[in-house]
């Protein structure tokens, strides 16, 4: 699968414990926001992958996918693995359900670390036209 990258947006942001607002109100953001860019012709849709913002927002696009909206998902993640370095089971079980439901997975590298995030930051800006993270 090829990326339109003229119709590509890309998510990345904060952790959840380093928000400055509740959950839901980012989760309401977060859903305004990509609804806005399927209105304005973005169909696909990069994530991160990391908690907090960038799963949330894959979700919301997960979502719209099953509204039958015209969307795709793919999932950005630095390196196959990074999700092992996670201690809540939660956020690697909604990892797991994301990543299998993805259109697309792309591992940037092959090294775990700092630098592999970077990298796929740079990834998904060259990726994409559109980008927002919070």
């Amino acid at each position: 699968m090829e990326i339109d990258i003229k119709h590509a947006c890309s998510f990345t942001g904060h952790r959840p414990e380093r928000l400055e607002m509740r959950e839901n109100r980012v989760l309401t953001w977060l859903e305004e926001q990509i609804r806005k860019a399927v209105d304005d012709g973005y169909t696909d849709f990069i994530s991160g992958m990391q908690r907090g913002v960038d799963l949330w927002a894959a979700e919301i696009v997960l979502k719209l996918k099953k509204e039958g909206k015209p969307v795709r998902l793919i999932s950005a993640c630095a390196w196959n693995g990074m999700e092992g370095r996670w201690e809540e089971q939660d956020w690697i079980n909604r990892y797991r359900v994301v990543l299998k439901a993805a259109d697309k997975v792309v591992y940037v590298s092959t090294k775990p670390g700092r630098a592999a995030f970077f990298e796929r930051n740079h990834w998904m800006v060259d990726h994409s036209s559109r980008h927002r993270s919070s």
